[in-house]
């Protein structure tokens, strides 16, 4: 009995790179930036990486005035009474708005090559990322990115991702694992991959 490795077809389906098959591939080096405009120069963007590694994503440093204080200085706006005691990662925070008595947890990874804002009372919980880029799979795997508005109240569970150009409406909740891949109303619970309404979040007013 041979080797099912050496099958060239397993459950009926051609193996990756058997011979004669052919498909489109996307040639890489002719991708360029596409509508990504950098809004810092190149030494800006460099010191805040190592800003970002030595402190802001340093676990051993349970203190959110300083990763507030760096991050206003590198150009974010935000509000008072946030919680930035945990490690987490910020691509630009000269692209970043917070309002107020907003909590973020471990590993929040917001990589905001445009900009995110962020209402007051949201929580985004450990491990959530937001993207506000992609590519173009279509044609050149140009960079495209655009904005990601979260509205107050919002609560981002663990483990999530937002894309590119989502609105999250006020007090909007996103369940554990989701991907949000579009914008959602207010008010209601959601989750999944792709991420779909569960049910409203708070009950009916009688």
């Amino acid at each position: 009995m041979g080797n099912i490795a050496d099958d060239p077809q397993i459950g009926g389906l051609p193996r990756a790179g058997a011979a004669g098959e052919k498909g489109r591939v996307i040639d890489l080096g002719q991708a360029g930036k596409g509508n990504y405009e950098a809004r810092r120069s190149a030494l800006i963007e460099l010191i805040w990486f190592v800003v970002e590694a030595c402190v802001i994503n340093n676990k051993l440093l349970p203190l959110s005035f300083v990763r507030v204080a760096l991050l206003r200085l590198f150009g974010a706006k935000i509000g008072t009474g946030c919680r930035f005691v945990h490690p987490l990662r910020v691509k630009a925070p000269w692209n970043l708005e917070v309002g107020d008595k907003c909590w973020f947890g471990v590993d929040v990874w917001i990589y905001n090559q445009a900009p995110i804002r962020i209402g007051s009372n949201v929580c985004i919980s450990q491990g959530t990322f937001l993207t506000t880029g992609s590519h173009d799979m279509s044609t050149t795997m140009e960079l495209r990115v655009a904005p990601i508005v979260i509205e107050d109240g919002v609560w981002i569970t663990s483990k999530c991702v937002v894309q590119m150009g989502v609105t999250i409406g006020r007090s909007a909740v996103v369940t554990p694992l989701s991907v949000v891949h579009r914008s959602l109303e207010p008010e209601g619970v959601y989750g999944g991959n792709p991420c779909r309404f569960i049910r409203k979040r708070f009950d009916s007013v009688t």
